[in-house]
């Protein structure tokens, strides 16, 4: 990867390590929680601490928090919002940790999903205190009090649209038969998916101090080019698999990704085969036959490089608005370059 983008990785990946320490001292728990009762120890904050730096560490593009840094430079605020890096970042392993619990999925990133590990009834709860313990980190942000509030308005808009996404994308994967029409499913993206990259966009541009009408801007360009990398994890997950996952664990699991409603546009009357196969999928697990019949009926379609077409056509129009909008401008060029360096890895 470009030296451009490894220094700043390296500098977010250790403002992330420090906010998920390997070692809990005082200056971790006076920064997570204020004052605590005496009797409350590090041992106390482990079942915290430990699951979520356990998935953090695993791996990841870190693309989001790279993106919060880059936007900031836009803005000309140089690395003013690295400190701000880890709420993105904190926020995306609290999503997943909730997502396979809520999928019953036993994988990521290649090892046992956390709840698995650890039970499921902390996974629930070190998830939840994540989003919480990520936007306490404004707290200390070197800024005056009204950009503060600003920007825990941003963070907090934006989990409870993360979640109104998850909500649309768990009625839909419950019921075999029920399949969303394309805008509803674009929609759910929108929330779900797109709403980090949102995120890390509006906080990067308002850290350097830019007017909030163009953080918003931004970040409609970069919720653009968060649904256009879902779609192609989408079509990765039916194709080669999705790196520390398996190939069609997104049958198994029920998702209605762009592919089977693009199918079904041209194909209504599979519904009832493609909805049985989800359900077969589901009771046997991934070695299921079923698994493998509904990706050959999405093949036999052409579904499946349409969606990818659609999802990097999304991601390269956005990066071209970009370059348009900041003409000449260092970081608009990294932005750009580093998604489109992203599409040129997919297979």
């Amino acid at each position: 990867m470009n030296i451009e983008y490894t220094s700043r990785l390296e500098k977010i990946e250790s403002v992330l390590s420090s906010r998920l320490p390997e070692s809990i001292g005082t200056g971790f728990m006076s920064d997570a929680f204020s004052d605590l009762p005496h009797a409350v120890r590090p041992l106390h904050l482990a079942s915290l601490n430990d699951p979520c730096r356990d998935l953090m560490l695993r791996g990841g593009k870190r693309w989001r928090p790279l993106l919060m840094l880059l936007s900031c430079e836009l803005a000309g605020g140089g690395t003013r919002a690295l400190q701000l890096t880890p709420i993105v970042e904190l926020v995306h392993t609290a999503s997943l940790i909730h997502d396979d619990i809520e999928d019953h999925a036993d994988e990521r990133r290649g090892k046992p999903a956390i709840h698995l590990i650890y039970g499921e009834d902390t996974a629930i709860n070190c998830a939840s205190w994540l989003y919480f313990y990520a936007q306490s980190i404004i707290d200390s942000f070197p800024s005056s009090d009204s950009l503060k509030l600003i920007l825990y308005k941003t963070v907090s808009r934006e989990l409870r649209r993360l979640h109104l996404g998850q909500a649309m994308d768990i009625r839909w994967h419950r019921d075999p038969s029920l399949v969303p029409v394309r805008s509803e499913y674009e929609a759910m993206i929108s929330l779900k998916t797109g709403t980090l990259s949102r995120l890390a966009a509006e906080l990067g541009m308002l850290a350097a101090g830019c007017d909030p009408a163009d953080a918003t801007s931004l970040g409609d360009l970069a919720a653009k080019i968060g649904v256009g990398f879902q779609v192609l994890d989408d079509v990765r997950n039916l194709t080669t698999g999705n790196p520390g996952k398996r190939r069609g664990d997104d049958i198994v699991e029920g998702k209605k990704s762009l592919p089977v409603i693009m199918h079904l546009e041209k194909h209504g009357n599979d519904l009832a085969e493609l909805s049985a196969c989800f359900t077969q999928a589901r009771e046997e697990g991934i070695q299921s036959p079923a698994v493998e019949k509904a990706i050959s009926m999405l093949e036999s379609s052409g579904v499946i490089p349409a969606s990818r077409d659609w999802g990097s056509s999304l991601i390269g129009n956005a990066c071209l608005t970009l370059r348009g909008r900041y003409p000449d401008n260092p970081a608009a060029e990294l932005i750009s370059g580093l998604f489109e360096s992203m599409l040129a890895d997919l297979p």
